[in-house]
C-alpha cells in the first residue's frame, strides 16, 4: 500500500522541526477523512530520498514540498495543491493560482524565512500517534 501511495497518492514533506509545519500537518490530517495525504519529514531518510529523486537539493529545508502522481511541487504551488485537495471551502483558495508564481511565492517565502521566530520550533522531529503511524512514510 505505501508504494500506490508514493506513486499515486499525495505525499507532503514537511519541516518536521516546524512548528507551523507541524501545525499544518496537523490541520491536514483533521480535514482529510479519506486518508488521501501521506507525510514525511523533509529531515527523514524517505523524504531526503525523495528530493534527491526530483532533483531537489536535500539541504535546503524552506519548504512544504508536495509529491502527487510523481510530480513534485514546491512553495505555494504545494500549498495550492493541499488546498484544492481538501473538502470544504478551502479548494476555493485555489483562485490565487491565477496570480503569478513570483507574487505567491515571495510571500510563502517572507513567512518561510520568519517561521521558527514566530511560531518557534522543536529540537526534534514530531513523532506522529500510533493511531496516525500509518499516514507516515518511513
Amino acid at each position: 500500500m505505501m508504494e500506490s501511495r508514493e506513486s499515486g497518492g499525495i505525499v507532503v514533506l514537511f519541516d518536521g522541526v516546524c512548528n507551523l509545519c507541524n501545525g499544518a500537518v496537523q490541520f491536514i490530517i483533521r480535514r482529510d477523512k479519506k486518508g488521501r495525504f501521506c507525510f514525511a519529514s523533509l529531515q527523514s531518510d524517505v523524504g531526503q530520498g525523495m528530493l534527491r529523486v526530483h532533483g531537489v537539493e536535500p539541504h535546503g529545508l524552506y519548504s512544504m514540498i508536495v509529491v502527487e502522481n510523481g510530480v513534485l511541487y514546491e512553495r505555494s504551488d504545494a500549498a495550492l495543491r493541499i488546498a484544492r485537495r481538501l473538502p470544504g471551502l478551502w479548494p476555493v483558495l485555489g483562485v490565487f493560482g491565477v496570480l503569478p508564481r513570483k507574487m505567491r511565492d515571495g510571500l510563502y517565502n517572507f513567512v518561510a524565512r520568519n517561521r521558527y521566530r514566530w511560531f518557534g520550533k522543536r529540537d526534534v522531529c514530531m513523532m506522529p500517534d500510533p493511531a496516525l503511524r500509518g499516514r507516515f512514510l518511513s
